[in-house]
């Protein structure tokens, strides 16, 4: 594998080589300069800038930079475009003999109308890698999703879904990856939550977003480990100056689950002083599928957020504090304390268990509150632009489960996190221009005292240094990339055994990390991305230590079992990487992304492999036993893996008022070791929508209906599946060597259609939306309650909003 990665890496970079030396070499012309608001005369970033009549383009950096090379003849004519500013054309006169235009800068009104909901895609982030595939979320399009959780507002991006275990926590995926393996970055900083397993879902209030943005790449080196799927970026309120009092208030109502929810924001800015506030308020009962009630699936979330900035001409100050406090419920019917029941509510067509709505949450549920705060630095000056960002997470965690002491938790978890970072965004050198960062990251994870049980995972400590640098070489319409980062991190454990003897263990991990890149303008219409990256991961201490039972099932991680000559397993001992080695995951992964856009059409096709090294994974293991009763037995397992993957999407403006989307994803996956699937893959999708600006009645400023339908097809990848009542009646056998298994059949396909309509009335506005419009009954393969019971059912939304 390494001589095929090696060979790759030079064929690729001589290739890029041998294209560069064909760009553009009789014009010498250069322009530099800055893009600017014309009102606040802040820095406008990802501005694109492109030369009239030539392949030439570019976008601007973080402090509104641009630099054009190669530029023909004596004068050029650029034009400046950038989301919600006006566009200019603005002439450009060489007045010396070296033909160089220095300093200039370029004004940008803003332009007056309000943006209509708006999915960018391929938008450059500035700091990252250009090469990389990125989607984005604007404000206008999350006010729509108000009550969605990240990982659901997310996931009708092509590539991009969810995994969940019930109605209230949903985990990201992006490209068959999940968990760890995604980072979520959460205004600047890795939000520090317990990210193991699909039970835990990170706590973001949406509401308080601003933009949300999606790198579907191996995007380790500009975010550090753990990105081997691709980043999850979250913007808070811009904090800008200049701005006038200004904020919204929305409230509403949801038909399933009766929830209702209200939220508010407000901010100001003067000339070097701006400020922000806001919160949210979510409660909800009893979700319903098309034929019965959910019981215990309500939940209840708070948030509040404020930002306060300080400007000075060469220094900007940003300081930032969220916090969110969640209590989410899980379905009481997956709960089952004997064999015999678990085996009866899997075959159920419907739960056993019922009850009529209540908005009390019961056993098991979650609760959780996170605390962040950041401060961010900006120092510009005449030998580059410095960042400094230091932050501090608190995240709690409780989970009550089904049992004697129910009032006392079962997991009982503090976890603080200590993220710093500073970097030099470096001036044009040579025709390099780019990014060198160092970083600190901590993180001290403590079982609090008064469970009354082992532990789950023990307390850890985790600390990491790292050093970084991106640069990017322009040359002509190609934009070149190369990134590199180093990470050494250390990692130490201490908990007890089954018979309460204190063990403790520490080891430490280093890893070198690339990515090399093309962006290339092809002509006026079709650009091209190409990017090899490659990034990796430490196990995490529940793939490690985990050990008991964590939801409906008993858990073992890598260093809780092990296997006897017959292949059984064994859980009387704790390992160390000694008796069992654990290696971290490795993952190069190779993203192509085509796009075409001409008058009213727009295309995008991307296709990607990822080859993941010591890819670790969560796989049934049978029916066994704990201190507390039997239940279905899951045991982490550590294999090779492929993934391999492909989307498009195709948007049309049928007419002037009427755009058509139409969008399709699929992914092969494969254990490469066993030659078998790999389990809780997402599936087949396909979806259309159409949306429509109607004409205005009755005083309507905006009146817009958008349709969108989804079918997911039936996972034909998933494992065999070996029911509860095979294993208790001694048909099959299983073991550490056996093939992997399901205990349930994949789901069949399904179609589902939400309809949506917005309004806008002078300050007034909102939507109403229909969700599982036809009332569909359905499981979805990535849900871990499709064991139990059915998704939920029709849900009508009504939402009212008021801007000043």
């Amino acid at each position: 594998m390494l001589k095929i990665k090696t060979t790759l890496s030079i064929g690729l970079f001589a290739w890029l080589l041998a294209f560069s030396s064909q760009a553009q070499s009789g014009c010498a012309g250069k322009i530099t300069g800055r893009i600017l608001d014309k009102v606040t005369h802040e820095p406008i970033s990802a501005a694109t800038i492109r030369v009239l009549n030539s392949d030439l383009g570019v976008l601007s950096d973080e402090n509104g930079r641009f630099t054009l090379n190669k530029v023909c003849g004596s004068e050029a004519d650029l034009e400046v475009r950038f989301l919600g500013y006006k566009t200019i054309i603005h002439r450009h006169y060489f007045n010396n003999k070296d033909h160089v235009d220095k300093g200039h800068a370029i004004y940008l009104a803003p332009d007056e109308t309000e943006l209509q909901s708006v999915v960018v895609e391929g938008e450059v982030l500035v700091g990252d890698i250009q090469s990389m595939s990125v989607n984005q979320l604007g404000r206008v399009q999350l006010a729509t999703k108000t009550t969605q959780s990240l990982a659901s507002a997310i996931s009708g991006i092509e590539g991009v879904a969810f995994t969940s275990v019930g109605s209230n926590v949903q985990l990201p995926v992006i490209h068959g990856l999940y968990g760890n393996r995604i980072l979520i970055i959460n205004n600047g900083v890795k939000h520090g939550f317990q990210n193991w397993g699909a039970e835990h879902a990170p706590e973001i209030d949406i509401t308080a977003a601003n933009k949300i943005s999606v790198l579907k790449g191996a995007s380790g080196v500009r975010y550090g480990p753990e990105a081997l799927g691709g980043v999850v970026l979250m913007k808070g309120n811009p904090l800008k100056l200049s701005h006038k009092l200004h904020g919204r208030i929305s409230t509403g109502y949801e038909t399933n689950g009766r929830g209702y929810f209200t939220n508010a924001h407000l901010g100001a800015g003067g000339k070097k002083f701006s400020y922000h506030f806001g919160g949210n308020y979510r409660r909800i009962g009893d979700r319903s599928t098309p034929d019965y009630s959910l019981w215990n699936t309500g939940m209840e979330e708070f948030s509040t957020n404020a930002g306060l900035r300080y400007k000075l001409p060469k220094w900007d100050f940003k300081a930032r504090y969220s916090y969110v406090d969640q209590k989410p419920g899980l379905l009481r019917p997956s709960v089952a304390r004997s064999i015999a029941l678990f085996s009866q509510i899997v075959e159920a067509s419907k739960p056993i268990l019922m009850r009529n709505f209540s908005y009390h949450i019961d056993e098991p549920n979650q609760e959780m509150n996170h605390h962040l705060a950041t401060l961010k630095i900006d120092w510009v000056s005449d030998f580059g632009d410095f960042r400094l960002l230091v932050s501090q997470q608190i995240n709690n965690r409780k989970e009550f489960d089904v049992r004697r002491n129910a009032q006392l938790p079962i997991i009982n978890l503090t976890l603080s996190t200590t993220d710093n970072r500073l970097e030099w965004y470096h001036p044009a050198t040579g025709g390099l221009e780019g990014t060198i960062g160092v970083q600190y990251f901590s993180q001290n994870n403590d079982n609090n005292p008064g469970t009354n049980v082992i532990p789950f995972i023990p307390n850890y400590n985790n600390y990491r240094y790292s050093l970084f640098a991106i640069e990017q070489l322009q040359s002509g319409s190609n934009t070149f990339e190369l990134g590199i980062r180093l990470d050494h991190e250390e990692l130490s454990a201490r908990g007890r055994t089954q018979s309460q003897k204190i063990f403790r263990d520490k080891f430490s991990y280093t890893n070198l990390t690339g990515t090399f890149g093309l962006l290339q303008t092809l002509s006026a219409n079709w650009e091209w991305r190409t990017n090899i990256g490659t990034a990796w991961r430490t196990p995490n201490m529940a793939e490690l230590y985990s050990f008991g039972q964590h939801g409906f099932r008993i858990e073992y991680g890598l260093w809780r079992y092990y296997g006897s000559e017959k292949g059984d397993i064994n859980t009387d001992k704790i390992l160390t990487g000694k008796d069992k080695a654990v290696k971290a995951e490795k993952s190069i992964k190779w993203t192509n992304e085509l796009s075409y856009e001409k008058d009213n059409n727009k295309l995008t096709i991307t296709g990607y492999a990822n080859y993941i090294n010591d890819f670790i994974f969560l796989r049934p293991a049978g029916l066994g036993s704990f201190f507390w009763g039997p239940g279905p037995t899951y045991i982490f397992d550590q294999s090779n893996a492929i993934l391999l993957g492909a989307e498009a999407t195709y948007s049309r403006s049928l007419s002037k008022n009427l755009k058509g989307t139409l969008g399709a994803s699929y992914l092969y996956s494969r254990n490469v070791e066993r030659n078998e699937p790999l389990i809780n893959q997402p599936p087949l999708q396909v979806n259309a929508e159409f949306a429509w600006n109607t004409p205005v009645f009755a005083g309507f400023d905006l009146s817009k209906l958008t349709f969108k339908t989804l079918y997911t097809f039936r996972q034909f990848q998933a494992p065999r599946t070996i029911t509860p009542q095979e294993l208790i009646n001694n048909k099959v056998q299983v073991n550490l060597n056996a093939e992997i298994f399901d205990f349930k059949n994949a789901p069949k396909a399904y179609f589902l259609a939400n309809l949506l309509w917005e309004w806008k009335r002078g300050k007034m506005g909102g939507q109403v939306e229909v969700r599982n419009l036809f009332n569909a009954s359905y499981r979805d393969y990535l849900n871990q309650m499709r064991l139990f019971a059915d998704e939920e059912g029709r849900n009508f939304i009504l939402t009212l909003n008021y801007r000043f």
